[in-house]
């Protein structure tokens, strides 16, 4: 058995206290608001943002194009600093990337010029390491995607949707605690995303990170995820919460429960309420 969650705006609000005892999350996010442009002209993205992700939680971001989700994980990841509020992972502040921290973003950015095992070992590369003492650990990830044959090909041998499956395996090469996922499979015609979809809700199941997974899917985001966070339009904020507790992983077929479908209405609805 499963259920569902909602948590509606008044659930969400936090005062200074509240987000000061928002500090035992693994990740936090606490009253976090960001402007880009200049003084005279700003374009405010983020507005109050309070978020606090548990240690292994798969959490999804959805919201209205351009509302600040992206803004909001490159945040999270040390890429920006905000122009008020605070991050932390297992209490430390975010004030630049962390080695805790793996990114996959829409497009696989492979090394066109190195094979498929060497890109996946690139991080190891940037950190100094030697690559044989990462080599098993390397190829065991490669063919739990099922891309053990594929080693030593090089990135334009494959395809868009095997290429994402690789910075899968690079962003997991070291165990990092915090996995960030912008959109990873956007680009992906329907099958292929499906695909990649249950093979991530398998790895990140055995592999105990902890997720915060931007889309613009509804359907995956409910597929993948603990918890929904539905955002409002620029400025965002968030409006609505969803919990998912279906069991891990979890297979296609789940889709046509009538428990999910029910979710997947609940949260386009928050999405209108939000957009509006």
């Amino acid at each position: 058995m499963s259920s569902v969650v909602d948590s509606g705006p008044a659930d969400l609000r936090r005062s200074a206290e509240t987000r000061a005892n928002m500090q035992g999350g693994f990740v936090t996010v606490a009253g976090v608001t960001h402007r880009y442009g200049s003084s005279t002209n700003p374009v405010l993205a983020l507005s109050g943002v309070d978020l606090s992700v548990t240690p292994g939680e798969f959490v999804s971001l959805v919201g209205p194009s351009g509302c600040g989700k992206s803004t909001l994980l490159k945040i999270i990841a040390g890429l920006i600093r905000p122009t008020s509020g605070s991050i932390s992972i297992d209490g430390k502040p975010i004030v630049a990337p962390s080695r805790d921290v793996g990114l996959m973003f829409q497009r696989p950015v492979l090394l066109p010029w190195r094979r498929i095992l060497p890109n996946v070992l690139f991080p190891a590369d940037v950190r100094g390491l030697r690559r044989r003492d990462l080599e098993p650990k390397a190829r065991e990830l490669l063919s739990r995607v099922g891309l053990a044959s594929f080693e030593d090909r090089f990135p334009a041998e494959l395809s868009v949707g095997m290429q994402q499956r690789v910075s899968l395996c690079r962003a997991l090469l070291f165990d990092e605690r915090v996995l960030l996922m912008d959109e990873p499979f956007a680009a992906l015609d329907a099958l292929s995303r499906d695909k990649n979809d249950v093979e991530l809700s398998r790895i990140t199941g055995v592999s105990g990170a902890t997720t915060i997974f931007v889309t613009h899917s509804i359907q995956e985001a409910v597929l993948l995820s603990d918890r929904i966070v539905v955002m409002s339009a620029r400025p965002a904020r968030i409006v609505r919460e969803f919990v998912y507790t279906a069991p891990k992983p979890r297979e296609l077929s789940i889709q046509e429960d009538a428990e999910f479908t029910h979710l997947v209405g609940a949260i386009r609805a928050a999405l209108e309420e939000g957009a509006a």
